[in-house]
C-alpha cells in the first residue's frame, strides 16, 4: 500500500524506510517483462508495497521464486534467505512488532508450513500482521511428478494453521490469485492485526499468461481503519473516569507511534490516575512517570495487586489477560468491586481452539474499538467535563524514584546484575530492546519512548528471540536507534542459525545471551513439583542442564560468520557491550555470551552456573 496515505503515525518515525541491498549477485535478465503466472503474483507483492520476503528455498514456489527475481529484480520485496522456515516468520514479526507493518514470508509446501507453525502461532498470539506465502504440489494430479510432487500436494494445507491465522486461501486461477494476495494484506493489516496464509499452487505459478493481467488500484483496497468507540461510550467513561476516587489504567497493548505516547500521558495525567503496564507486551507507558506508581510486571507484583484491590474505576486499554490480572492480584474467587472499562477488538479474533482469549473477565463498560482510538476522544472529554485541560491532582502517591543497586563488581553475574549493566547501558543511548531473557527484573528497566521495548514473543515458543530481534533490526535499519536484545542459552541454542541471515544482509544488532546453561524455568517448576510431592529439590537439575559438555555459544555464534565474545563478569560485561556497540554501529552483529550464575544472590538456591530461562 502506499505508506503516503496511511494514518498511524508510527509511520512519521523513520523506520522501514531505508532500503538496502545484501549480497546476492544478480544478472539481470533480458525478458523481464511479464509472462507468467508467478510474474503476476510478484507484480501483487510490489504492489502492496511489501519491501521484504524472508523465505527458505523450495522447489513448489521455484516459479515465484524465479519472479521475484528475474521478473522484480530481487526489490520491492528483497528477498531475505534463511536457514528454517520459523526464522522466515520469525524475522516477520520482529519487523510487524517495530512497524505495525506487515512482511511476506514464503515457505515451501506443506513441509515448510510444518517448520514454521511454532512461529505463526508466536505471531497469531502476539497480534503481529504478516503475509504468509505457501505452495503446493500441482492440484492437479495427472501432472504431478512421482513421488516427490505427492508428498508435497495437501488438499487443504490451510487447515494446519487455520486455527491461528486470520484467513487463508488456495487460489485456482491468476486472477484469483490477485485477489488473494490483496485480501490477504488488507486482512493481516486490519487490526486486530495477524498473520494471513495464501497456498500457491505450483502448476499455477508455472503457467503463462494468455491474457493482459488487469490489477486492481490499491488506493481502493487499503485497510480500513481501525474501529471507534461510539460517542455515548466515550461519554459514559469519561463520566465514570472523572468521577472515580481512585481510577487505573491499565495500559495493554498499544501503538508505538509517538503521538499516541503522548496522548497516553496526557490522558492518564488529565485523569490523575495510576498506570500499570506489563512486560509481556510492548512498552505503553514511561516506567519513570510519577503515575507509573510501580514497575511493570510479567506477573503481578504486591504493590500492583494492591492498586488493583484499592481501585474504584479500571480503564483496561486492550490489556492482555484482564480476567487472569484479577484472579492474580485479587485471588480466584474474590469478587471485582471495581467498576471496569475494558477496550478491545480482540474479540473479533477469538475461536474454539486456541485459549489465547483467556478467562472471561467480569465488565461494566465494553467498548470495541482500538485502545488509541479511544484515547482521543476520551482525553477531550475528560477535559470537557473537568473544564480545564490542565493536568489533575494526581489521586495516587507518586512514585518514588528508587536508586538502583550497583551489579557485583567481581565474580559471576547473577541475571540481575546483568539487568542492572543493560540499564546503565541503555540509560544514555537510544536503544529498542526486541526482548529481554524470562524472568528479567521488571523494576531495572526504563521507557522512555514506544519503540524502546517491543515486546515478548507472544507464544512462548522457544526459538523465536534470535529471529524476532533480527527482524526489528531490519525495521530500525537507518533510524539510529541500536537495536539490541537479551535471549536465553535456551533460546540461542534453539534459533542460533538466524543470524546468519543477519550477517548476509548486513542487519546490524547486538544480542546478549544470558547464559546459565540450564533450562532454569523448568527448574523452578521441577522444584514446586518436588516441595508439592515431598521429594528431593535437589534432583531439580536433573534432565535441565547443558554441560558436559558445555555449549559454544560463540562458536555458534561465529559459525553463522558475526563477531562475539563471552563475558564473565559485570566488569567484562560492560566492556564487552562497548565493543559489540561499536561494531554495530558500523553496520555488523555482534553476541555477547554473558554467564549467569542462578546460584547468585536473588537468583536461586544453587551455586551453579548452568538456560535458557531464568525465573519462574
Amino acid at each position: 500500500m502506499d505508506r503516503a496515505s496511511e494514518t498511524n503515525d508510527a509511520r512519521e518515525t523513520p523506520l522501514a524506510t531505508a532500503r538496502f541491498d545484501g549480497k546476492d549477485a544478480l544478472v539481470r535478465a533480458s525478458n523481464a517483462e511479464i509472462g507468467w503466472a508467478s510474474d503476476a503474483m510478484a507484480e501483487m507483492l510490489r504492489r502492496l508495497d511489501l519491501r521484504y520476503i524472508a523465505l527458505t528455498p523450495g522447489a513448489s514456489y521455484r516459479g515465484l521464486h524465479d519472479s521475484l527475481v528475474n521478473y522484480l529484480g530481487n526489490r520491492d520485496p528483497q528477498m531475505l534467505v534463511c536457514l528454517h522456515e520459523e526464522h522466515a516468520v520469525g524475522i516477520a514479526q520482529g519487523y510487524a512488532k517495530v512497524t505495525e507493518r506487515p512482511m511476506g514470508v514464503a515457505l515451501h509446501s506443506n513441509v515448510g508450513l510444518m517448520h514454521a507453525t511454532m512461529a505463526v502461532f508466536n505471531a497469531w498470539c502476539g497480534r503481529n500482521p504478516m503475509v504468509i506465502l505457501g505452495a503446493t504440489g500441482p492440484g492437479d494430479a495427472d501432472v504431478r511428478r512421482p513421488w516427490i510432487d505427492w508428498i508435497h500436494t495437501a488438499k487443504d494445507q490451510g487447515a494446519l494453521i487455520r486455527h491461528y491465522t486470520k484467513w487463508d486461501d488456495e487460489p485456482r486461477s491468476v486472477g484469483a490469485a490477485i485477489e488473494s494476495i490483496l485480501r490477504a494484506y488488507q486482512i493481516a493489516a486490519t487490526p486486530p492485526y495477524g498473520p494471513t496464509y495464501v497456498c500457491l499452487d505450483v502448476g499455477l505459478q508455472e503457467s503463462k499468461l494468455e491474457t493482459e493481467v488487469r490489477f486492481p488500484d490499491t488506493a481502493r483496497f487499503r485497510p480500513g481503519a481501525p474501529p471507534a468507540p461510539s460517542a455515548e461510550a466515550v461519554e459514559e467513561a469519561a463520566r465514570l473516569l472523572t468521577s472515580a476516587k481512585k481510577p487505573v489504567i491499565l495500559m495493554g497493548r498499544v501503538s508505538r507511534g509517538m503521538d499516541d505516547w503522548n496522548a497516553r500521558i496526557a490522558l492518564a495525567e488529565a485523569l490523575g490516575a495510576a498506570v500499570l503496564t506489563d512486560m509481556k507486551t510492548a512498552a505503553a507507558f514511561p516506567t519513570a512517570h510519577p503515575l507509573h506508581i510501580c514497575e511493570p510486571r510479567f506477573r503481578p507484583s504486591p504493590a500492583s495487586a494492591a492498586i488493583t484491590r484499592e481501585a474504584d474505576v479500571i480503564l483496561s486499554l486492550d490489556w492482555m489477560d484482564l480476567k487472569g490480572h484479577f484472579i492474580q492480584t485479587l485471588g480466584k474467587d474474590a469478587p471485582v468491586e471495581s467498576t471496569v472499562i475494558h477496550c478491545t477488538v480482540d474479540d473479533y479474533l477469538h475461536n474454539g481452539w486456541s485459549m489465547d482469549h483467556f478467562g472471561l473477565p467480569p465488565v461494566d463498560l465494553k467498548i470495541l474499538a482500538t485502545a488509541d482510538q479511544l484515547i482521543r476522544p476520551l482525553l477531550d472529554a475528560v477535559r470537557r467535563l473537568r473544564g480545564t485541560s490542565a493536568p489533575a491532582t494526581p489521586k495516587w502517591p507518586a512514585r518514588k524514584p528508587v536508586e538502583l543497586a550497583k551489579p557485583r563488581p567481581e565474580g559471576m553475574m547473577g541475571l540481575r546484575d546483568l539487568a542492572l549493566v543493560v540499564r546503565e547501558f541503555c540509560d544514555s543511548r537510544e536503544v529498542t530492546m526486541a526482548g529481554f531473557a524470562l524472568g528479567w527484573p521488571a523494576d531495572t528497566v526504563n521507557f522512555r519512548h514506544p519503540l524502546d521495548f517491543v515486546g515478548f514473543d507472544g507464544g512462548g515458543g522457544v526459538g523465536s528471540g534470535p529471529s524476532n530481534a533480527i527482524g526489528a533490526a531490519l525495521a530500525l535499519k537507518g533510524s539510529g536507534r541500536l537495536a539490541m536484545t537479551v535471549v536465553g542459552d535456551g533460546d540461542f541454542a534453539m534459533g542460533c542459525n538466524a543470524m546468519w541471515t543477519a550477517a548476509h544482509m548486513g542487519i546490524p544488532l547486538l544480542m546478549v545471551i544470558a547464559n546459565n546453561r540450564v533450562y532454569y524455568n523448568d527448574v523452578a517448576h521441577q522444584e514446586r513439583m518436588a516441595v508439592v510431592r515431598g521429594r528431593p529439590t535437589e534432583n531439580k537439575f536433573v534432565g535441565q542442564e547443558m554441560i558436559n559438555p558445555a555449549i559454544d555459544l560463540i562458536g555458534l555464534a561465529k559459525a553463522q560468520g558475526v563477531q562475539g565474545e563471552q563475558a564473565l563478569d559485570a566488569a567484562a560485561f560492560r566492556a564487552a557491550l562497548l565493543r559489540g556497540e561499536e561494531i554495530v554501529r558500523a553496520g555488523g552483529v555482534y553476541v555477547i555470551d554473558a554467564r549467569v550464575d542462578v546460584g547468585a544472590p536473588g537468583e536461586g538456591n544453587r551455586g551453579h552456573t548452568a538456560g535458557r530461562e531464568s525465573g519462574a
